[in-house]
């Protein structure tokens, strides 16, 4: 797999989800909130099954790491 990124996924309910997925997993993703219904996500991992019905929010972490204030 490409370089890993690190995302949280949120849905309805309160759950939170956390992955590292490639930049291609993480655009097929957007682009599938749009249908809705199920999509097949492949991280680091494992290969989860989302309801995209119920997703509320995708989190990306920056690619940059900072030190200090």
């Amino acid at each position: 797999m490409a370089a890993a990124r690190k995302i949280e996924i949120g849905f309805d309910g309160g759950q939170v989800l956390a992955l590292r997925v490639s930049d291609e997993e993480l655009e097929s993703l957007r682009a599938a909130l749009q249908r809705g219904g199920w999509h097949r996500l492949r991280s680091d991992d494992a290969e989860v099954e989302l309801f995209l019905d119920k997703l509320v929010f995708i989190k990306t972490a920056g690619d940059e790491h900072k030190v200090g204030f």
